[in-house]
């Protein structure tokens, strides 16, 4: 009976890890906070009261070991897919807006396709890396989404490392670091 798994304090530790998932993913484009403080922070507390549980011989030690392990499943898949999950997080919420300030552009006499920045981050000395959200009316970057090599695609001046589908015709595309759309001095260097 001492081992018995307490159901609700898992489920407490799962649910609490998602929300601070999906927090992260709206405040912050890279992750590094989360990798860096919540994950270390969470996993000492979480052992130490492992340690506790299990000293003292009580029955939370089952469930805290069981949180201990999907905190580290969730956060690693968090980090893993953060790119995805931000945009669909970000989309979801203000994707009215986002679609009507890209719609009210004129179209792009070089025939790129109408965007505006989505998302970037960066770290001085390191580069700035900068997400574009597109609008492509014929869907042609579809195929994009499963090519998870740099490749030039129609319409975008530069080779991209990954695109992102959020819905029909509208898609979240990265350059690499450094690249920019639009931008003379920055453009596409040596990745075009």
């Amino acid at each position: 009976m001492r081992n018995r798994l307490n159901w609700r304090f898992v489920l407490f530790g799962v649910l609490a890890t998602l929300l601070q998932c999906l927090l992260d993913a709206l405040l912050e484009s890279d992750g590094l906070l989360y990798f860096l403080v919540v994950i270390p922070l969470v996993s000492f507390v979480l052992i130490v009261l492992l340690v506790v549980a299990t000293r003292s011989k009580k029955r939370l030690s089952l469930a805290t070991l069981s949180m201990l392990v999907l905190f580290w499943l969730l956060s690693f898949l968090f980090i893993r897919n953060l790119f995805v999950i931000r945009n669909a997080a970000r989309w979801a919420l203000q994707s009215r807006h986002y679609k009507a300030e890209v719609l009210s552009q004129t179209d792009p006499p070089n025939g790129d396709m109408k965007h505006i920045d989505w998302d970037g981050w960066g770290f001085p000395g390191a580069g700035d890396t900068n997400v574009y959200l597109v609008f492509d009316p014929t869907d042609s970057l579809t195929a994009a989404v499963k090519n998870h090599q740099g490749t030039k695609y129609s319409g975008i001046p530069c080779r991209v490392p990954r695109v992102n589908r959020l819905e029909r015709q509208w898609y979240a595309v990265m350059f690499y670091t450094d690249e920019r759309w639009g931008k003379p001095h920055y453009d596409c260097g040596m990745n075009n």
